[in-house]
């Protein structure tokens, strides 16, 4: 293997794919891995020049923080990349209990030095924006600040009342966090300016990117100041469209690669365990549009014992794809119907509706030979996906229309599984047609 130009552990699986569709699309090919591969697995992907690990941590605490991450970084930082990459969303959704994502940075310093870890949010691809230190997240054809916007100032979880990351983190964290602003970055003593600000004891270094000219300063920023033995930064998928256009500016990158849609397939399954108002409308569409809706109660999904359930909905939705038509498992249809208050968040039930909604698709997909399925949700596709018997993903299609949910390969033991293609989206993620778009292999008109 030569060296990886990055290596990255995602919050969850959607950032995952987020993260690998950036740097796949840009002529960086990635394997996603679902845990820490044997070194015949890795050995699989040695041509790649980036290598990810899909997580959970999004919606663990940082006592399970504590006990996992130290080795996902032992294994990032034996990789060998120029930059180790911990994922996090581009709405910075966390807070101290769920999601610590100022606890993650800690742990990430033990392992790779006491640095100061670059912080990047902004990318303007998925409309996602910090200018003086601020976050801004757009949503239906408006941009808001993430304290009053729309969706993620109510997050059901992790609502963000706070625009300000720094504040944010200083609930998360005591170590000290300093910007580098979109002033800086477009004066002609940007270096200096970066310079300072990594210098003058701050533990973590905020870098806004507001538009492609801070993205492409940042961009030289990263690369300009990683250290040897590998960078450890965080941030959204926003830090690798930064280093894109850097590596690309410097000739390390090939032409980017074409991708062939794949065309329609007669039926697939869909299931999702997202409350977003996005992912209602992309239902709505896709009930209108040829798919069959089974609504499924979440409440009887996290219980202990939920075999029951199970096999009444794997056989209604079997008896679906049976006539030739696509199915859509969904626990929620939109925010009026979340159950979430009726769901602990202690013994591990949330995390069972994904795990169980995971085992739904996987029998869909093996008794009905279905060839491309979809998951709905962030958190959701993290537990799903792994009750698949998945062991990498790789790209098979961008859509630029709709970046951050991408079309991917599926890699396993199982031949079942081995080889299909599977599409992960996150609750804010894609256009209203998403479902159908996937089930026709195309990108959106």
């Amino acid at each position: 293997m030569h060296t990886p130009l990055l290596s990255y552990y995602g919050d969850d699986l959607t950032g995952s794919t987020d993260v690998m569709e950036a740097l796949s699309s840009h002529g960086v090919e990635t394997a996603l891995f679902l845990k820490i591969p044997q070194p015949e697995l890795l050995e699989r992907f040695a041509h790649c020049r980036a290598f990810g690990l899909a997580g959970t941590s999004r919606s663990q605490t940082p006592g399970w923080m504590m006990e996992h991450l130290p080795s996902v970084f032992v294994w990032l930082k034996s990789l060998g990349a120029e930059i180790a990459h911990y994922k996090v969303c581009s709405t910075f959704d966390s807070s101290p209990a769920v999601g610590n994502i100022g606890k993650a940075i800690e742990i990430g310093r033990e392992v790779f030095g006491k640095a100061p870890v670059p912080l990047v949010l902004g990318a303007p691809q998925i409309r996602r924006y910090t200018s003086f230190g601020n976050l801004f997240a757009a949503f239906r054809g408006e941009t808001y600040r993430i304290d009053r916007h729309p969706v993620m100032s109510r997050h059901p979880v992790t609502p963000m009342d706070e625009a300000d990351i720094r504040q944010h983190l200083s609930r998360q964290t005591s170590l000290k966090t300093g910007l580098v602003d979109i002033a800086q970055l477009a004066s002609a003593d940007a270096n200096a300016a970066t310079d300072f600000v990594f210098a003058e004891g701050n533990d973590i270094v905020l870098l806004d990117v507001a538009g492609v000219e801070s993205q492409a300063a940042v961009g030289q920023q990263l690369w300009r100041k990683r250290s040897s033995g590998g960078q450890f930064a965080c941030g959204s998928s926003g830090l690798e469209y930064a280093l894109v256009r850097e590596w690309r500016r410097l000739g390390l990158l090939d032409a980017a690669p074409a991708f062939t849609a794949p065309g329609p397939v007669d039926r697939i399954a869909v299931v999702s365990g997202s409350v977003s108002p996005t992912t209602e409308r992309q239902i709505r569409h896709a009930l209108q549009n040829g798919f069959v809706g089974i609504g499924v109660d979440p409440v009887a999904l996290a219980a202990p014992d939920s075999g029951a359930a199970l096999e009444d909905v794997v056989a209604r939705g079997l008896a679906v794809l049976e006539e030739g038509r696509s199915v859509l498992l969904y626990t929620a249809l939109g925010p009026s119907s979340d159950r979430g208050n009726a769901i602990g968040l202690e013994d591990g039930s949330r995390h069972r509706i994904g795990e169980r909604l995971g085992l739904l698709l996987k029998a869909l997909v093996e008794r009905a030979g279905l060839r491309r399925a979809v998951i709905a949700g962030g958190d959701t596709s993290s537990h799903a996906l792994s009750e698949l018997s998945v062991d990498a993903l790789t790209l098979r299609l961008p859509l630029p229309q709709s970046p951050g949910s991408p079309l991917c390969t599926a890699h396993g033991a199982d031949p079942s599984i081995d080889g299909i293609e599977v599409a992960l989206k996150g609750g804010q993620v894609g256009l209203d047609d998403y479902f159908s778009m996937i089930r026709d292999g195309r990108p959106a008109a």
